[in-house]
């Protein structure tokens, strides 16, 4: 499948994605000592959701869209306000025109002594996204590869910190290519946390990652995943999935109190599902 964060700016998979990120990020602020994200696929940074392609979709419409200004119940509200809070941000008169992808929802949150790297691999994308962040001292943007990152860039001077994995799913072998970096990525850095995205669109095809995620032999690896419809022929996108390697110790309840609300809320005519478990322990 071919993910491009223009035609899919917030979708189901991007709010449940960055809900996971908003709250990776506020564990991580607990903490005085600063971190460092590194977003191996930031894309544009900012996304028009009146653009060609957003409209060309519209799935916004049934993902951040139903969300912006509805109030979730009990603590579900609180663990999801960081979230909103980043989104409307970028929507100042609060009327939701742009969605803010993850590099601008992480530099939303990041304190002055926190710092963002990002990577994104097509050359007009990059260039937008630097522009976007011209001038800004804690952010760096690069033209490169991520995938190569993995043996380069870490561990991170700070020793903290989050790896966001959130690749385009353009070519074959993204599954493969996650794997591989996650095992290079673990040697350099077995402490650091890892935050992987996939779409949920053919389940062979997500069973044999997880049985080769569980095959490297690291520890610490927690699935959350989120489905809005049945599985269908021919395949088509029905759910996201997140694997988060060293997630933080309260990411797992949070979770179970999230998805329930969101599966609710994003799901087409209550068939929405959801699952927190792990691939591997400790």
């Amino acid at each position: 499948m071919n993910y491009r964060h223009t035609f899919h700016a917030g979708n189901f998979a991007d709010v449940v994605k960055h809900v996971i990120l908003t709250r990776i990020l506020a564990y991580l602020m607990r903490k005085q000592a600063a971190f460092r994200v590194i977003d191996t696929h930031a894309g544009l940074g900012l996304y028009d959701l009146f653009g060609d392609q957003a409209e060309r979709t519209g799935e916004w419409q049934d993902g951040i869209g139903r969300l912006i200004h509805v109030k979730l119940p009990g603590v579900a509200e609180d663990l999801f306000a960081p979230y909103r809070d980043a989104v409307l941000a970028q929507n100042p008169d609060g009327a939701l025109r742009y969605y803010p992808g993850s590099p601008f929802i992480t530099r939303h949150m990041l304190r002055s002594q926190d710092r963002l790297m990002g990577f994104e691999l097509h050359p007009m994308d990059a260039d937008r996204l630097k522009e976007n962040f011209a001038g800004d001292f804690q952010t760096r943007i690069t033209a490169l590869d991520a995938w190569k990152i993995f043996g380069t860039h870490l561990p991170p001077k700070e020793k903290r910190g989050l790896v966001l994995i959130d690749p385009p799913f353009e070519e074959k072998g993204e599954f493969d290519r996650m794997v591989k970096s996650l095992v290079q990525g673990h040697q350099r850095w077995p402490g650091g946390i890892y935050a992987y995205w996939y779409p949920i669109k053919e389940p062979d095809e997500v069973g044999r990652f997880l049985k080769a995620l569980k095959a490297t032999g690291i520890p610490k690896i927690l699935r959350i995943e989120m489905t809005i419809r049945a599985p269908s022929t021919p395949p088509r996108l029905h759910g996201t999935g997140m694997i988060v390697v060293n997630p933080p110790f309260v990411l797992e309840e949070e979770m179970r109190v999230l998805l329930p609300v969101l599966a609710e809320l994003l799901a087409e005519e209550g068939r929405g599902k959801w699952s927190v478990d792990w691939v591997a322990g400790e």
